[in-house]
């Protein structure tokens, strides 16, 4: 029997994130992951902004941060390009290495005290207690090898449809509309127009979501797709489709591949209970207009962390203690998920035409100076529909 104040499952950003922050706050702390190596395989188009890593206290570091990002072009379907770059947008980030950033927070987390178990799948959890207080204890294989890990409260960081939160009581299946599926090659031998933005291709052709060109640095790049769940073909079809009718990627060649679903439809309801927290992927913590969850995720699993840490000095894992966590998580991302869930709605909504004469209408207009009026007012020239639809979005984002 192993014993710790805080048990971590799942090895990912967030679940690292997790790790550090519960033991910097002085907890005992382990943080198991299924894989002989973290980071591998990666799920994901690797992009991330720099306020999200300001809000995470994380500084780039070249091993990981490849390719510096000033900004995106978004392409309609009719191949206009809206330019978002450096001289209208203040925000920009990097297209970073997953199987070097996972690990390198992994090494943040044992740095900060965790102890760390590659090659540990949790395969049950059984409750219970003495006089001290309930706690959980954790049946897993770790190097073919059974063993037990007794912990007081126990974090879930262990992706989509989490086991663990199932095991918890916690109904952390996504309703198959929700549920976004997404295929990618890195490829080299890209020829895009700059290599120092991201590309989002928008329309039908990706049925209900959109593709990505995410660059990584002199002629390499993410090239992606992610589409409903509930579509009638997989989602490489369109991906390659994709590719054979985008002019920049005639002589590109794929050396990976990349899979997995992706959950959109906001976070799960609860992410705690006695002795328990849901953090990442596994919470529902991601955009659920990009399905980009690493900033999200990761700032649950900082939240979690604190609040777990906090909840072992004060000797009290309820879920009326560990309510906080949902609180702060709030707080901190100002609500966003839910926003999110709106704005993707509206997208959703929108049809090849709309798209088209959106990205036409914004085309070489000064962001920099246009007010939240001036934005309503381009939509009202365009058509009153779209007025009206964005309109009421705008009222409930800002």
């Amino acid at each position: 029997m192993i014993e710790t104040d805080i048990l971590v499952i799942g090895a990912g950003p967030a679940g690292s994130a997790a790790a550090k922050h519960a033991a910097l706050g002085g907890a005992d702390v382990i943080l198991i992951d299924k894989k002989s190596e973290i980071g591998t395989p990666k799920r994901c188009a690797e992009g991330i902004y720099d306020h999200g890593l300001q809000w995470l206290g994380i500084e780039p570091n070249p091993a990981w941060a490849v390719q510096r990002i000033n900004g995106g072009i978004i392409i309609a379907p009719d191949r206009t390009r809206l330019t978002l770059d450096e001289t209208v947008l203040p925000e920009k980030g990097y297209i970073i290495e997953r199987k070097v950033f996972d690990k390198y927070m992994a090494m943040d987390a044992a740095r900060a005290g965790a102890k760390i178990m590659v090659k540990t799948l949790a395969k049950s959890v059984m409750k219970d207690g003495d006089s001290k207080g309930p706690f959980y204890i954790i049946h897993c294989e770790h190097m073919d090898e059974l063993i037990e890990i007794k912990a007081k409260i126990v974090i879930a960081a262990d992706g989509p449809e989490s086991r663990i939160a199932k095991a918890f009581g916690i109904n952390s299946t996504t309703n198959p509309k929700h549920m976004m599926s997404g295929v990618q090659y890195e490829m080299v031998g890209v020829n895009c127009e700059r290599m120092d933005l991201i590309e989002l291709h928008l329309g039908a052709f990706a049925d209900g979501g959109y593709a990505w060109v995410f660059p990584k640095g002199d002629d390499i790049a993410n090239v992606g797709i992610a589409i409903s769940s509930t579509s009638k073909r997989p989602a490489i079809e369109y991906l390659n489709e994709f590719i054979a009718s985008y002019p920049p990627l005639n002589n590109a060649k794929a050396v990976e591949i990349n899979v997995g679903g992706d959950p959109i439809g906001g976070m799960i309801e609860p992410i705690y209970d006695d002795n328990f927290l849901v953090c990442g992927d596994a919470a529902g913590q991601v955009d659920p207009i990009t399905g980009g969850g690493i900033i999200l995720g990761m700032l649950g699993g900082k939240t979690a962390g604190q609040v777990a840490a906090r909840a072992i000095r004060d000797n009290d894992y309820s879920k009326e203690r560990l309510k906080e966590y949902h609180v702060l998580y709030d707080e901190y991302t100002q609500g966003a998920i839910p926003k999110l869930e709106i704005a993707r709605d509206v997208y959703l909504s929108l049809s090849d035409d709309d798209l088209n004469q959106i990205v036409h209408a914004f085309e070489g207009l000064d962001y920099r100076n246009m007010s939240l009026r001036d934005v309503l007012g381009v939509f009202l020239k365009i058509s009153p529909r779209l007025a009206l639809k964005f309109g009421k979005l705008f009222k409930l984002l800002f």
